[in-house]
């Protein structure tokens, strides 16, 4: 007798489960405010797209790109970039990218019709524009603050300085004797 009693009662406690889960999730829909915009992925642009030609090694590829989302173990010759934009109230959007190399050397690419980095950034953003203040200043308070001149400049005490260094160099390690 205990038995069935413990039975039913089982099945109708699973019951009101899945039933109060399918209510508080319409009721958590109704009152969820704000849902986060996602972007998951490697996002390329059709511009890092352009850049793209056949005989550019993984190195040149990886350059334009980064690093690729997915480079499998049982096709070393191929990677892909995927990316997918959520937002609510829009249908999710899926990009992807497949490149194909023969050896180092990049050999064809296919994929989806990528976004614009202008598009990109229209569709993540916010349609309110942030309001900019308008800045200005008066005579007066424009007059506080001269523009500095090179001839009232104080003399430098310091030794002349060496020729610049070309950009993208690194000062060196030890100091120069």
């Amino acid at each position: 007798m205990i038995r069935p009693v413990m039975l039913a009662a089982l099945v109708c406690g699973l019951g009101a489960c899945s039933s109060f889960d399918s209510a508080t999730r319409s009721m958590a829909d109704a009152i969820t405010l704000y849902k986060p915009e996602v972007v998951q992925g490697n996002f390329v642009s059709k511009e890092q797209v352009a850049q793209l030609q056949p005989g550019m090694t993984r190195l040149q590829v990886r350059d334009v790109l980064g690093t690729p989302l997915m480079a499998s173990v049982f096709h070393g010759d191929r990677w892909d970039y995927v990316f997918t934009m959520k937002r609510q109230g829009v249908p999710l959007q899926n990009y992807k990218l497949s490149l194909f190399f023969n050896g180092d050397v990049l050999d064809r690419f296919e994929g989806d019709d990528m976004p614009s980095e202008t598009e990109f950034v229209q569709r993540i953003g916010r349609d309110k524009k942030p309001k900019v203040p308008q800045l200005e200043a008066t005579e007066e308070q424009l007059a506080k603050f001269p523009a500095p001149n090179d001839a009232d400049a104080p003399a430098s005490t310091e030794a002349p300085r060496a020729e610049p260094r070309p950009a993208g160099s690194y000062p060196p390690l030890e100091p120069q004797r």
